[in-house]
């Protein structure tokens, strides 16, 4: 849009501004790093859907345990926080006060959070953030992957690779291999998420790069079962979740969180 254009928008109302993240970071041997492509593309069918109003994506977070894999561009925490925080005072400058984050990596939620406490401490404001793949509940899972759903889940798996195949599907290479074995740390099985280890049952966290778990970067899961049908799965559930909760938001003062819509 040009500057005129989203000036003639904003006169008419007060839009729901969405902001999509994402990460650039290795997926697998098999699909594009990247993210932020899905997450992006949810994000702009969920607003067009909604009549909201997408930013564009941001494409790169924090993403420190994947530096071993040449490609990634990860950023610094601190940086993240500001670019996040920049952002979002863009749109606060104009008074446009309903923001809503759709992220689409979830190693970025931690730093999310301090960034929109920080916001509200400041301005006010409240700004909302949807996680896309902790948001997928056990009966999407199932109707994507019957009783398959555990095995096809994790990082380098799915949802990541099923939805890529379902909206980029140029982008997601083949040679899809099944679930690998991990590497052990310290003589102890290591977590799927990269940075942690087994020890009496229970996670111990470990500054650890990626590459010292997993070589073929696939945290868990079985990327063989990966398919455009569960990724249309996860996306129409996705787009409709995030568009339903921008609509509800349309209706919320943003610096009420006790009123309900319409109060």
């Amino acid at each position: 849009m040009s500057h005129a254009a989203f000036a003639a928008r904003i006169a008419k109302d007060r839009p729901v501004i969405v902001l999509p993240l994402g990460s650039q970071e290795e997926q697998g041997p098999h699909a594009p790093m990247g993210d932020f492509v899905a997450a992006e593309r949810i994000a702009m069918a969920a607003a067009e859907a909604a009549g909201a109003v997408c930013a564009p994506v941001l494409p790169f977070g924090f993403a420190e345990f994947f530096r071993g894999f040449p490609g990634g561009m990860q950023l610094r925490g601190s940086t993240f926080r500001a670019v996040l925080r920049d952002m979002i005072d863009s749109f606060l400058d104009h008074g446009l006060d309903r923001i809503v984050i759709v992220n689409g990596h979830s190693t970025n939620a931690p730093l999310i959070a301090e960034v929109v406490h920080a916001v509200r401490r400041e301005t006010g404001v409240v700004v909302p953030a949807v996680h896309l793949w902790r948001s997928l509940p056990e009966a999407v899972w199932q109707e994507a992957h019957g009783d398959k759903a555990a095995v096809a889940r994790g990082h380098g798996a799915d949802p990541v690779t099923s939805v890529m195949m379902y909206l980029a599907p140029g982008l997601v290479g083949e040679g899809k291999s099944g679930a690998t074995p991990r590497k052990p740390v310290f003589g102890l099985p290591s977590d799927p998420h990269f940075a942690s280890a087994q020890f009496g049952g229970v996670p111990v966290d470990l500054p650890l790069d990626a590459t010292e778990v997993a070589d073929d970067g696939v945290g868990s899961g079985d990327p063989s079962l990966s398919s455009a049908r569960a990724g249309q799965v996860f996306t129409r559930f996705l787009v409709g979740h995030v568009a339903d909760f921008l609509r509800h938001f349309a209706k919320c003062d943003p610096r009420s969180p006790e009123a309900a819509p319409g109060e």
